[in-house]
């Protein structure tokens, strides 16, 4: 089991510097008190062969390490995943408790702790911390407070770190970074996250955008000369455009700042993934002229977001549009089996054609 694991660890987790792994998310509440967490999850150098998760209550769950079993535990709650590359690898996922977690890579920033074999049977892979969020907590302060037992390992110290957002359905976000082997948690008031820099980094560069504001800029004489706007939306220029996590960041806070609050939940699940369509890679832009893209359709290989308090996850794909959704409520996670499926049974882009007679 152990090689198995770590063969396809390779295939994951090696990749050329170029290749595009760009998360970015989210968060937005609706008038009836809904609170929505989406994000995009990217991907240029393979097919990440995504599948959805359901994991019922008082599972057993077996956490790895680079050096084989790690933690194992029993579920206190029940859980919807959505996994890359293999099942154990739950990047973004809801409780029935209405905690919602998610990892975003974060390459060059942190760093974990090093792997002791006295403490392995208390270790959590990084890719695995999701899981272990989801099965045993409610809120934010439990994962707080049980994250000081626990010790976060890389699965493969050769590969990147990543970072996490975590969220419960009070509204309380925070995003967890672990530096020099020691969890630092910061309360996410801006409710966006990408990638690398450091969330406190991020938070400052704003402060070089104080100059944008929604809607239009107002026309301006120049000596002789009028400048007026060439179109709605001016007040945004100087905007970043490209896809770099510090560009992408400034955006989706502009974005969600300027959002409209809509009354419902549902209304606001749309509202996150038409905001997010400004955020798909298309797959070339991250390859080098000459170089060979990836056969895929898209460096953002899905999208979701959680409603913490309906406890509904949603998701869509590189391969389809169509938004669907997985309703936790209806779910008896006391009884329901573990399973797992390809968030995509079909490769194939459906597309309707639309009959005139």
């Amino acid at each position: 089991m152990k090689q198995k694991f770590l063969v396809v660890l390779a295939a994951l987790l090696f990749a050329l510097p170029a290749t595009a792994d760009a998360c970015t998310g989210l968060s937005l509440t609706a008038k009836d008190g809904s609170h929505i967490y989406a994000r995009t999850i990217e991907w240029g150098g393979s097919e990440l062969n995504s599948q959805y998760v359901i994991v019922p209550r008082h599972f057993e769950q077996q956490m790895f390490t680079s050096h084989g079993e790690g933690l194992r535990f029993s579920t206190r709650y029940g859980y919807v995943g959505l996994s890359v590359e293999q099942k154990e690898f739950v990047a973004e996922g809801l409780n029935e408790a209405g905690l919602s977690a998610g990892l975003f890579y974060f390459p060059g920033y942190g760093e974990y702790e090093a792997f002791d074999e006295t403490k392995q049977a208390t270790s959590v892979s990084d890719l695995q911390l999701v899981s272990w969020m989801l099965g045993n907590f409610a809120t934010v302060d439990e994962v707080k407070e049980a994250l000081g037992g626990i010790h976060v390992v890389a699965i493969d110290p050769r590969a990147s770190t990543v970072h996490w957002r975590i969220a419960d359905a009070t509204g309380r976000e925070v995003v967890l970074e672990i530096i020099d082997g020691q969890p630092r948690f910061y309360e996410n008031k801006v409710g966006v996250l990408t990638n690398s820099p450091g969330f406190e980094w991020q938070m400052t560069n704003l402060n070089n955008y104080v100059n944008l504001y929604a809607g239009g800029a107002k026309s301006q004489q120049m000596g002789g000369l009028t400048v007026a706007p060439f179109g709605a939306g001016s007040g945004f220029l100087g905007l970043p455009g490209d896809v770099t996590p510090p560009s992408r960041f400034v955006r989706i806070a502009f974005y969600k700042t300027s959002a409209p609050q809509y009354d419902t939940a549902l209304k606001t699940v749309a509202q996150c993934f038409q905001i997010l369509n400004n955020f798909d890679i298309p797959i070339g832009i991250e390859f080098a002229p000459g170089e060979t893209p990836t056969d895929i359709p898209s460096a953002t290989q899905w999208t979701s977001a959680s409603d913490t308090k309906n406890r509904i996850i949603y998701y869509r794909t590189m391969y389809n549009s169509t938004i669907r959704s997985i309703d936790l409520k209806a779910i008896d996670f006391g009884k329901v089996a573990y399973q797992f499926a390809p968030l995509d049974p079909s490769k194939e882009q459906p597309i309707e054609a639309i009959d005139i007679r």
